[in-house]
């Protein structure tokens, strides 16, 4: 079967588009929704609508699960004399993506994600550890619902006469709300600022880069990987005691899909996130850096002749936090995508 044809489905070349870039420690959703939905050289329009839900329950520290005891006592920041005991943090995003493809060789994407936070914590605590620190009059709450940073992406896949080889350059641009704008609801932290890292955006404008490349290896199956990295290059929050910008971070995703039948389009990504720590006054230099893997599975449905629903689950492999930080156990995608 012709490459292009195999692959039949416009993409989104929204590839990658971890969580975490919408401002969450090292956590998040890395599923390439590209492969997600097959990699193409078809030219015309995409809808893409897709929500992702991640529940940050566990506290983990290095390659492992910890509790607030040591968080306290062997503190990431020592000069705090004791450290923040985070309780939960839920991110909901629902993303909008719209692609146009004028020819098998160029496609211009944009992504407008809408995301909704909540985070407890039992603020920061003083050693040594007593379990008073972790009891219910402790808990501050806050709640984030705002648009989140928007990417414009722009990639090329005529370098091979396949075309199944593309490159990738993007933005994300300081749309959503940033700095100190969400103050916590309640608890001993109320009418405090949420961390400049769990607001809806970064207030940074960030360079966007990357690669994918995708090849049927046998009659039914397809493989594929892509890589992207993305870097802060200019940040709204500037002023020296009121400074924040997020850490870098990379990407790397690669896997199979099974395509003998195409209504129902089983595959399985493998997931690799790196992020260096986020640096300014505003930022928590300490607990915000990491390699974290993930096995994601899913599944692709046809439901019309043009209209497409995918889901996958992401089951963490693998973590390396600095610090202490909040890690899901389970997260999970799904969306619709409707060419024309």
């Amino acid at each position: 079967m012709h490459l292009i044809q195999r692959w039949g489905l416009a993409p989104l070349c929204l590839a990658l588009a971890p969580a975490a870039g919408w401002a969450c420690a090292t956590c998040g959703c890395t599923v390439d929704s590209d492969a997600a939905m097959g990699y193409s050289a078809a030219s015309g329009w995409r809808v893409n609508l897709e929500y992702t839900y991640i529940d940050q329950d566990e506290l983990r520290a290095g390659t492992g699960s910890t509790g607030p005891a040591p968080v306290v006592n062997n503190p990431s920041n020592p000069a705090l004399g004791g450290g923040e005991i985070e309780r939960q943090t839920i991110n909901r995003y629902l993303t909008l993506g719209v692609s146009y493809r004028p020819d098998s060789d160029w496609n211009f994407s944009l992504l407008a994600p809408y995301v909704s936070r909540d985070h407890t914590t039992y603020g920061t605590q003083l050693e040594p550890y007593t379990p008073a620190e972790t009891s219910p009059d402790e808990i501050s709450g806050a709640h984030v619902a705002s648009f989140g940073d928007a990417k414009f992406i722009v990639a090329y896949q005529g370098l091979l006469p396949t075309h199944n080889l593309g490159f990738q350059l993007g933005l994300k641009l300081p749309t959503g709300q940033y700095g100190t704008r969400v103050k916590f609801d309640d608890g001993p932290e109320a009418g405090t600022p949420l961390d400049a890292s769990l607001q809806a955006g970064t207030g940074s404008t960030d360079i966007i880069a990357g690669a994918y490349y995708f090849q049927p290896v046998s009659q039914d199956f397809d493989a594929f990987a892509s890589v992207q990295f993305q870097s802060a290059v200019a940040h709204e929050q500037k002023q020296p005691g009121n400074d924040f910008r997020p850490g870098n971070s990379a990407t790397l995703s690669f896997g199979l899909r099974y395509e003998a039948n195409p209504k129902w389009v089983p595959q399985l990504q493998v997931n690799v996130y790196r992020k260096s720590a986020d640096q300014g006054a505003l930022a928590d230099t300490t607990d915000t850096a990491g390699t974290v893997a993930y096995l994601s599975p899913g599944l692709t449905v046809q439901l019309a002749h043009k209209l497409h629903f995918y889901t996958v689950l992401q089951v963490p492999l693998y973590s390396n936090l600095d610090g202490y930080q909040l890690f899901p156990h389970l997260t999970a995608t799904a969306g619709v995508s409707y060419a024309f």
